[in-house]
């Protein structure tokens, strides 16, 4: 992926963001992503001139600078530093709810990373060799790598500092290796302070730590700085608890030279039969279902789904007999049958395809690390 595509991601996503939020009355959140994607659209001007979308990209940057100075003015006096503002922004307000046990399947998954983080954390005495500081998750989406990062945390009572990758990229041309170093620092601050383990998730890694044919605006440089931080968490003489938890779904994008940094390297795969059973069982526990539904015969024709295509197919079962309801003016919903489901996965095919599935397994074999 070029540099300019990349940007053109970046400015995407924090413009649907901030209008979202703009619409919703979330007013602080709305300045923060018009901010964002001013700054990204800005750089996409300046770096590229010449490109056919130079009109269009300048024209969304005049809008989003009037509602700006609209939304800034109705703000109220006072209020925290940029500082401060960025470290609220990294630390989520609140721990995460989900706990290992909660979570169905993955129990491979599970327990490398009780070997890597929790107890390591819980008993540091029983590791004079050290435990690794890096763990990279990487499989398809929707098989649950940011909920089992955030179990980790909730297991161990730990800070869970969220990162964006595209949120270190967004301001460039100097400013990202800065945001690269805040992340590392606040989390230092953070164990230190409460005595406790710290967990820095980064999702999408790929998009900090791809490799690139050419160099845009200090991709290396905040590559390097990055490296420089992991190298700092491997000092024997650094004594904070401190994890590096990255997920991808695309981890044969990563430069190789990072990968040792992650010493453990676990795939997320999709679920197998049994996993996908316990998924069917989750899910329709929450709903209600004809007796003659068969919930092993649903695990065969869901082969080669995610966890999270699972949960969308009992979702839209169930919204089948919603809309019934509604449409026949009946007081309760029926129960969903076997019909239903069929219905729905004749028009509802797996997000991930076998050639991805190829790729994960082929660089599973070369790079794993469990």
């Amino acid at each position: 992926m070029s540099g300019q595509v990349l940007l053109e991601e970046m400015a995407r996503k924090y413009a649907i963001a901030a209008v979202r939020a703009d619409k919703e009355g979330r007013r602080e959140d709305a300045i923060s992503n018009y901010r964002k994607a001013i700054e990204v659209l800005t750089q996409i001007v300046t770096l590229y001139p010449d490109i056919v979308a130079r009109n269009a990209y300048e024209q969304m940057i005049s809008e989003y600078k009037r509602r700006l100075e609209v939304l800034t003015q109705a703000l109220p006096e006072g209020g925290a530093n940029e500082d401060d503002k960025v470290e609220e922004e990294l630390v989520m307000k609140e721990k995460p709810k989900v706990t290992l046990s909660e979570i169905v399947g993955l129990e491979d998954v599970k327990e490398a990373l009780k070997e890597a983080v929790i107890y390591p954390s819980k008993r540091p005495d029983l590791f004079p060799l050290g435990w690794p500081r890096g763990i990279l998750l990487y499989g398809p989406p929707g098989c649950g790598k940011t909920m089992i990062a955030a179990a980790v945390a909730n297991e161990l009572d730990c800070e869970f500092i969220h990162v964006d990758a595209a949120s270190i990229m967004s301001k460039w041309l100097g400013e990202a290796e800065k945001n690269v170093s805040k992340v590392f620092k606040t989390a230092r601050e953070v164990s230190k302070k409460e005595n406790k383990p710290a967990i820095i998730f980064i999702d999408e890694l790929d998009a900090l730590l791809a490799s690139y044919v050419s160099e845009v605006g200090g991709e290396a440089r905040v590559r390097n700085q990055f490296l420089k931080e992991m190298d700092g968490l491997a000092d024997k003489n650094e004594n904070t608890m401190v994890y590096v938890i990255g997920a991808t779904n695309k981890p044969w994008r990563l430069d190789e030279p990072f990968l040792r940094r992650f010493q453990k390297r676990i795939y997320v795969t999709l679920p197998d039969k049994a996993h996908r059973l316990e998924l069917l069982r989750h899910y329709t526990s929450k709903v209600k279902l004809d007796p003659n539904v068969n919930l092993e015969e649903l695990a065969n024709m869901t082969e080669g789904y995610t966890a999270s295509d699972i949960r969308d197919i009992v979702q839209s079962a169930h919204m089948r007999v919603v809309k019934e309801m509604f449409e026949r003016n009946l007081h309760e919903p029926r129960a969903i049958t076997m019909e239903d489901f069929k219905e729905v996965l004749r028009v509802r095919k797996p997000s991930v395809n076998q050639e991805m599935i190829k790729a994960f397994e082929a660089w599973h074999e070369k790079f794993k690390a469990l």
